[in-house]
């Protein structure tokens, strides 16, 4: 059976082999061609039933070489035997069917049938003949569920028959597909039979079928069959197929090798090479990249960033453009992927909260801390899911935000001028300037933006991500150290006490000790004589030994368990599972909707799991700590800032100075992050909004500079996440064929979900605080590693560490010199390492600029 690829039945295996490229020899297309000049040709049959068909197609026969009566009675007796199906059938039907299946041969005279799209060849000897309706197990056969909607099912009967002095060829193409009963493996319409009969001659029908076959699933034939008018035109299309044909020298491969199906098929399309823009160079990694893949339906990128010339223009075709999708942005999200995106982008969004609100917090001396974090996220991320152009971006805050940030408040405090007053100040002029931008349509900008720029930047947060992961990891060596003095033959030898030095007046004892010897006594000053008596004290606590001024005494006491060593068990364990579970989708393993479900749920998985092995093991490895009051983190400051009162009057004024540089910020982060989730290759159809994500940023940075909340801008790694959590693919595919990308599932559901968890999350403390941070760390280090091999620098860079010989066949390599490629790359990441040590010095206030 063939569908993209062949498949056989293995001999005494009775099961079906795996998908594989079908080859054959030249010599059967040349014998093949010859059949369809001389031998009988049916095109637009009207027919509704395959003894119908065999009727005319045995009378139709050219009358020099016109069969006998008797002749055509054998042979169409031949034809409409029942042929032995091999069904698809499930484990528990095979184990049910074990050792009751009778011993089955073949009956020589008994033609093979080849169908190119469902049935089986004949095994067994049929025993009745073909019935008119299909059977019961084709109704159930499992392959059906392999078959695309809409497909038909062509047949091909060939095989040896003694009583024939000659070939019988036939090729019979009906007016109308029609089912034909029980004779294919799955219920499927009709349309193209061929027929091949003749006296024995060593396995020549066989390759001459299996070439028919070929042909019949191949498309570009395919359309030439339906259209065929005459007989010639269908030898067009045979020459036309022997024009792409590409022939394998015998002794330079194995014939009885199966060539695997391979990961990507050229498209028809590109196959006619009609279009001669398809040969045009173009860009490295511009908007129409020769690497991304066009779809007919969604807007292209460039409509999008054309000028239109007037005030505003941009940002209301932006609104006209998505206006009418804004309902099924509801509706698309009702599948339960999105539940698995939710809880996936909701962690790592939670843990970007507090990461970053704990950085701030140490950076702003806690003027902006965890909580301002996580209700800064909650609501700038809700409103602009609900209001922006592009609904599946993620806003958070982002290291190059903070790095200004923290230069900010280093400079209010050299200069005596309150933080939140200069900052509201540069938030309101950022706000003015974005609207500018905004009017003025300088998103068009955008259309510049190339693979250079938006792989660099792309690299550097995929960078901070991975780095600030390791980061945390490392800093818990120090609040948890290894005991690399611990030696466990010296065990005997450990003790710790707590020891409490306390003066006591001579009428009163220390009851309560198991170990108090008298000291002499000590006079004061006041004459006074006491007893200093130190007392070994058991049952107390180190925290209530430490409360009641003791210390501790013993060489033991410095002793904890390996916190740390779990930590990073526990961060490399959720690591390799995300990865592990993320690419079961692609694993021989389990049904396809399994497959499908880990995949999906991959992230939350593991999590569940390195969650259920901390608490197994009990250890006190830090867990997540949410907020449980809405109050300022810093007693001191309120939740409204006023503009005036703080700082001298001017401070309004200068503050548009570093707003430049803030917008500039704002502009490039947002921009090449919209650009790098736009890009055609995830097939969008909603069409992008440049305009208004840019004017919802700009807006939202007044409210959260008034409330004195951090700034947010769009998240590059977590929206890339977000965009990777939501992927669809075909649900049914042929058997060999990998599932063919759909796109994304484009809705605002997820994104608003998201971040009204995020705002409950106060409420939710409770059991949030059994989730460890080394396992949301892991997730921070799966987000960052996933987004940096989604660039192709990442495969460049490999390409510097390889050999000329083992270098895998890229399209680029056929095109451009291996030195121009290792000199962009080289280029690239020197401007990359200086980006990373401007964004790490003091001169990190220019960083915007860099970019």
């Amino acid at each position: 059976r063939w569908i993209k690829f062949e498949e056989k039945v293995e001999d005494g295996g009775e099961r079906w082999s795996a998908p594989h490229v079908p080859a054959f020899p030249l010599h059967s297309l040349f014998q093949l061609r010859t059949c369809l000049q001389k031998g009988t040709m049916l095109l637009d049959l009207d027919a509704t039933s395959f003894k119908e068909i065999i009727d005319k197609a045995l009378s139709g026969h050219p009358k020099e070489a016109e069969l006998q009566p008797a002749l055509r009675e054998r042979l169409a007796a031949l034809l409409l035997l029942q042929p032995q199906h091999q069904p698809t059938k499930s484990l528990l039907q095979l184990l049910a069917e074990l050792g009751l299946s009778p011993c089955r041969g073949r009956k020589p005279g008994c033609p093979t049938r080849h169908p190119p799209a469902a049935s089986s060849p004949g095994q067994s000897e049929p025993r009745t003949q073909i019935s008119k309706t299909p059977l019961k197990e084709q109704l159930r056969n499992r392959f059906k569920k392999k078959v695309l909607p809409g497909a038909e099912a062509a047949h091909v009967a060939v095989g040896e028959v003694e009583f024939l002095e000659k070939p019988f060829a036939a090729f019979i193409r009906l007016r109308c597909a029609v089912s034909l009963g029980s004779l294919a493996e799955v219920s499927l319409p009709s349309r193209f039979l061929f027929i091949l009969l003749g006296p024995p001659k060593v396995k020549a029908y066989h390759e001459v079928g299996r070439a028919m076959a070929t042909l019949l699933t191949d498309e570009l034939f395919q359309r030439v069959a339906r259209q065929a008018e005459h007989r010639e035109d269908l030898i067009a299309g045979m020459e036309a197929f022997l024009d792409e044909l590409i022939v394998l020298p015998p002794g330079k491969w194995d014939p009885s090798a199966r060539i695997p199906p391979p990961s990507r098929l050229p498209s028809p399309r590109r196959r006619t090479a009609v279009d001669p823009l398809d040969q045009q160079p173009r860009g490295n990694g511009d908007m129409t990249a020769a690497g991304d893949r066009a779809s007919a339906g969604p807007p292209r990128s460039g409509e999008e960033l054309e000028r239109t010339g007037r005030l505003f223009g941009g940002l209301l075709r932006d609104i006209r453009r998505k206006a009418p999708w804004y309902g099924s942005d509801f509706s698309d999200a009702l599948h339960p992927q999105c539940l698995s995106a939710v809880l996936y982008i909701y962690l790592a969004t939670v843990t970007n909260a507090i990461t970053f609100g704990g950085m701030l917090g140490d950076a702003t001396a806690n003027v902006q801390g965890v909580l301002e974090s996580f209700l800064g996220t909650a609501f700038a991320g809700f409103v602009f899911c609900l209001f922006s152009g592009q609904p599946l971006t993620i806003l958070s805050s982002t290291g190059p935000m903070f790095v200004f940030e923290r230069l900010l408040f280093s400079f209010s405090q050299d200069h005596s001028l309150d933080y939140l007053e200069f900052r509201l100040w540069i938030g309101l002029w950022v706000a003015f300037f974005g609207v500018v931008l905004v009017a003025t349509e300088a998103s068009h900008l955008v259309r510049y933006f190339t693979r250079f720029t938006e792989e660099g930047f792309c690299a550097l947060i995929s960078l901070i991500f991975i780095y600030d992961s390791l980061k945390k990891m490392l800093s818990l060596a120090d609040a948890f150290p290894i005991n690399w003095q611990y030696r466990l033959d010296n065990v005997t030898s450990y003790s710790c006490t707590c020891n409490l030095r306390r003066l006591f007046n001579p009428i009163f004892t220390c009851l309560t000790a198991l170990h108090c010897p008298p000291l002499p006594s000590v006079h004061h000053p006041d004459k006074t004589s006491t007893n200093l008596t130190p007392c070994h004290f058991a049952g107390l606590s180190r925290t209530q030994c430490l409360d009641r001024g003791g210390h501790l005494l013993g060489t033991s006491c410095q002793y904890v368990p390996d916190v740390t060593l779990i930590s990073f068990l526990l961060f490399v364990g959720t690591f390799l599972f995300c990865t592990a579970l993320k690419r079961f989708r692609n694993s021989r393993y389990f049904p396809v909707w399994v497959r499908k479900l880990v995949s999906d749920f991959a992230v939350i998985l593991a999590i569940l799991a390195s969650c259920t092995v901390d608490a197994v093991l009990g250890l006190e490895t830090p867990k997540l700590l949410v907020p449980s009051e809405l109050k300022p983190t810093n007693p001191a400051r309120g939740w409204i800032v006023l503009p005036f009162g703080a700082n001298p009057w001017w401070v309004c004024l200068v503050s548009a100075v570093p707003a430049v540089l803030v917008t500039i910020l704002i502009f490039m982060d947002q921009q090449i992050t919209a650009v790098i989730l736009n890009r055609r290759e995830y097939k969008l159809q909603k069409g992008a909004g440049f305009h208004l994500d840019l004017l919802c940023v700009s807006l939202l940075m007044v409210v959260t500079s008034v409330t004195g909340l951090p700034w947010y801008v769009s998240a590059t790694v977590i929206s890339l996440a977000h965009m990777e959590s939501l992927r669809k693919e075909s649900a049914t595919s042929a058997p060999g064929e990998h599932p063919e990308f759909l796109g994304i599932r484009e809705q605002r559901l997820t994104g608003l979900a998201v971040f009204i968890l995020m705002g409950v999350s106060v409420f939710m403390a409770p059991v949030l605080k059994h989730i460890p941070m080394p396992v949301l760390y892991g997730v921070f280090l799966h987000m960052g590693v996933t987004a940096l091999n989604s660039i192709q620098l990442m495969d460049r860079v490999r390409l510097l560490l390889m050999p000329a010989k083992h270098q895998p066949d890229l399209a680029y390599l056929r095109h451009v010199p291996l030195r121009r490629v290792h000199l962009f790359t080289v280029i690239q990441l020197l401007c990359l390492a200086l980006l990373w040590v401007l964004k790490s010095t003091v001169a990190a206030i220019i960083f915007p600029v860099m970019v």
